[in-house]
């Protein structure tokens, strides 16, 4: 009886070490960019420091759940936070969070935001 007791116990532990490592994380370098758009010759003003980004979820790791994770949509959001026209000093950033049942790919856009003079 008592050695059937630690054999249960054994496998519970060793379930629970086994879901433990299920999850991870994995972070990439994404990239470096001067501006979003051409700027030379272009006068413009700083509308400030933006940290934006733009995620995916996919159901065992293959099945997409929500929308695409894209670098465009990010910056798209970073620059109508502050009602842009671009963004210089860009730098992405993407990361994925692994679970049992699902992973999250992320991608992080930092830069400044600014719009143009006419």
């Amino acid at each position: 009886m008592y050695m059937q007791k630690i054999r249960y116990t054994g496998k519970i532990i060793g379930v629970i070490v086994l879901f433990s490592l299920m999850g991870g994380c994995a972070s990439m370098p994404g990239g470096v960019a001067p501006s979003s758009t051409p700027i030379e010759g272009r006068e413009y003003i700083n509308l400030g420091r933006v940290v934006s980004g733009d995620s995916s979820i996919y159901l065992l790791g293959i099945l997409p759940v929500s929308d695409s994770n894209s670098t465009r949509d990010a910056i798209d959001a970073a620059i109508r936070s502050k009602n842009g026209d671009a963004m210089i000093n860009i730098t992405v950033d993407t990361y994925a969070q692994f679970w049992i049942l699902f992973t999250r790919r992320v991608t992080k856009i930092d830069g400044d935001v600014i719009r143009f003079k006419n």
